[in-house]
């Protein structure tokens, strides 16, 4: 099958893992894909936007950067038809995006089946977050580019609800969650190897994966590191950066426990699981109700104790005490029980560790499983 996959994204993130390992997985199943999206630069700043529209956006009044991206719809739209004319694709696969409306007049221009793979509600997102100086349009914008889709793919059941609840019909959307490779996570170094690779000695290491922000409230740990009084030695690792880590350093150095708090710093993604590896304890931290986070599923795949918020997402996936420990996001004080749980608990976490990396099977949450729904839905929508 040939298959275009079009997409906005310009950045280096979970994003740009996402669209490339979808994209590996259906090459790896023997389909043609082609891309039809804006070149990313290998120098994109790793969690934040990319390309022009990355420094274009804090430059800009709001309505200034959304009537650009409404106009980037000529641009996508004319990258589009000649992808189509050349390639002649059985199906469109599209990573949605606000305001962006390019994916469904080709589909309907040229008669091409068109899936709508849906991350976030982003109008409802940005309003909340980031601010919409249109709302209305966007809202619109939205809603035209999920009907008009022959199917959805939301990244959980509650995003699902959400799509549902705007009028696609349930017998259009399939949830397809996050995934990961499990071959990436067969050749690591032992835990102890990577615990020496790193300088941390014998300490039991509480990690954390990503693009670190404010709101990941990783200066609770921090100030619990300082107050701990058990008999293990926790140690923060943060195999990433982001721009909360000064704030993060400084409350480290302020505790008196700046030695138990280490970043490796942006790493190529190749590197991440074996700097994961010395991980004793993964920490998931408190985010939106819809999404499904990549370094989830990284956690499983390790097969080491998840400590996670008790929310919806959650739900779908993880079973408390079985596979995963979780903590109440709106307690002031659930995160540090339960990592003092984790900490005290050493048959606690090899349990929970087990039944974490036995879900990758169970779920079928390999990029290729994903990979083989998409196939499915695709193969129907051409036939």
């Amino acid at each position: 099958m040939k298959i275009l996959y079009h997409h906005r994204t310009a950045s280096k993130d979970g994003q740009s893992t996402h669209i490339e390992e979808i994209i590996r997985a259906l090459r790896q199943l023997g389909h043609e894909v082609e891309v039809a999206a804006p070149e990313v630069s290998d120098h994109s700043q790793a969690g934040g936007s990319g390309g022009w529209a990355g420094r274009l956006k804090p430059l800009l009044p709001q309505i200034a950067y959304e009537a650009l991206e409404l106009l980037y719809n000529l641009i996508a739209y004319r990258r589009l038809a000649t992808a189509i004319r050349t390639f002649r694709p059985d199906v469109i696969y599209e990573r949605y995006n606000l305001y962006l409306l390019a994916g469904a007049w080709a589909s309907r221009r040229f008669g091409i089946p068109r899936i709508l793979e849906v991350n976030a509600p982003m109008a409802l997102e940005r309003r909340q977050y980031g601010g919409l100086a249109m709302p209305g349009v966007a809202n619109w914008a939205e809603r035209f580019a999920w009907k008009s889709a022959d199917a959805v793919l939301p990244v959980s059941h509650v995003l699902a609800d959400h799509v549902n609840a705007l009028g696609i019909p349930r017998e259009r959307i399939t949830v397809v969650p996050n995934g990961v490779d499990p071959a990436l996570y067969e050749r690591l170094p032992d835990r102890r190897q990577a615990k020496q690779a790193l300088r941390l000695g014998d300490d039991l290491v509480i990690g954390f994966t990503g693009f670190v922000r404010e709101w990941d409230r990783l200066d609770r740990v921090v100030q619990w590191l300082a107050n701990y009084e058990g008999p293990q030695r926790p140690h923060l690792l943060v195999v990433g950066d982001g721009p909360a880590r000064p704030d993060i350093e400084e409350c480290a150095a302020r505790t008196a426990v700046g030695d138990r708090v280490h970043f490796t710093g942006v790493i190529p993604r190749s590197e991440v699981p074996a700097a994961a590896a010395a991980f004793d304890i993964a920490l998931q931290t408190a985010l939106v109700p819809y999404a499904s986070p990549l370094c989830l599923f990284e956690y499983l795949a390790l097969g080491v104790a998840t400590v996670a918020p008790n929310q919806p997402n959650h739900w779908e996936l993880l079973t408390d005490g079985v596979d995963a420990l979780f903590y109440d996001p709106d307690d002031p004080v659930a995160l540090e029980r339960a990592l003092e749980l984790a900490c005290a608990d050493h048959a606690t976490r090899e349990r929970v560790a087990a039944g974490g990396r036995q879900l990758i099977s169970l779920k079928k949450l390999t990029w290729v499983d994903h990979g083989r729904t998409i196939e499915r839905i695709a193969g129907e929508l051409a036939a």
